[in-house]
């Protein structure tokens, strides 16, 4: 659906933002991009959406450069951004009918809205002005408007910042069933157990960089985490002999870090017992995602 080739794009000459950057998305998935604040997530969003041109290299969606056809392409993407995008004066259906009508190609506007409407729950509220709406309804509302072209593929920025709980399950349900009926999402959010809830495939960006990017699911099954704490410290000298023993954490008595299997932590435990260390506690189980996540971009704060 989306292909991003060699790409390169800068706002000034001293803020390069990608630098030959390269991005494949299957149709029909359900992809999640990650990263920090300024990692690049939100002009990528703004190229693949036209909102700017890319300086070298190509985007494709559906096959065809965005640079060629760009307004047919562009009638058949939605991009929800992560501000509220509606008029809050205007009543739920008045904001909709009016992006309904937006839309030349849309030739039977009132159920184009009448859909919108039902998939994310708003018909008792639609005579409500969008302005006195609480927050989850808000973000219904925002989904709902990108919804009116009936979009193959629709782009979601932090679609559910500031919500309840309630209206989170909500939207998200609405997405899953969206992606079931084969719509491709290209899904932005920090809240790394919605990535894994949701998405099938992955990218991990900063500064402009893939860091990492594959089926969820198999990146999480090539690792895991374990902990052990024995009786007393541990050195390095007393595992350095295993091949794996570089991605280990020592700190006193306790170790911890990510192995590839369960042969790795009994070759670990193993070496410790012959070292004369005695065990008192061991956690073994899958990675996640956020763990991943923190290895790959770091835990300092960014702006």
């Amino acid at each position: 659906m989306i292909s991003v080739r060699n790409l390169h794009f800068a706002y000034s000459d001293n803020q390069v933002i990608f630098n030959d950057f390269n991005l494949e998305i299957k149709a029909g998935s359900l992809f999640g991009l990650i990263g920090p604040n300024g990692a690049g997530k939100s002009t990528l969003i703004s190229l693949i959406t036209g909102l700017n041109s890319a300086q070298a290299g190509s985007i494709q969606i559906n096959g065809k450069d965005l640079s060629l056809a760009r307004n047919e392409l562009l009638s058949n993407l939605s991009s929800v951004p992560q501000e509220y995008a509606f008029y809050p004066k205007l009543t739920v259906m008045q904001n909709l009918n009016f992006f309904c009508r937006l839309y030349k190609s849309i030739k039977q506007p009132e159920q184009n809205v009448e859909q919108a409407i039902e998939l994310t729950g708003l018909a008792e509220y639609q005579n409500r002005a969008a302005g006195k709406l609480s927050g989850g309804l808000k973000r219904r509302l925002n989904l709902a408007i990108g919804l009116l072209n009936k979009p193959t593929l629709l782009i979601l920025d932090e679609p559910t910042v500031g919500i309840d709980p309630q209206s989170r399950h909500f939207i998200l349900s609405a997405i899953k069933q969206l992606n079931k009926d084969g719509t491709t999402i290209l899904y932005t959010s920090h809240y790394m157990e919605e990535i894994e809830r949701l998405c099938d495939t992955i990218a991990v960006i900063d500064h402009g960089k893939i860091m990492m990017s594959g089926e969820l699911n198999k990146l999480l099954s090539n690792t895991a985490l374990f902990h052990i704490q024995t009786q007393d410290p541990v050195t390095i000298s007393d595992i350095e002999t295993c091949d794996f023993s570089k991605s280990i954490n020592i700190n006193n008595n306790k170790l911890d870090g990510q192995l590839h299997d369960a042969e790795q932590l009994n070759e670990l435990i193993a070496l410790l017992q012959q070292s004369g260390h005695t065990i008192e506690e061991v956690e073994f189980g899958k990675n996640s995602l956020e763990s991943m996540y923190f290895d790959l971009t770091e835990r300092a704060v960014r702006e």
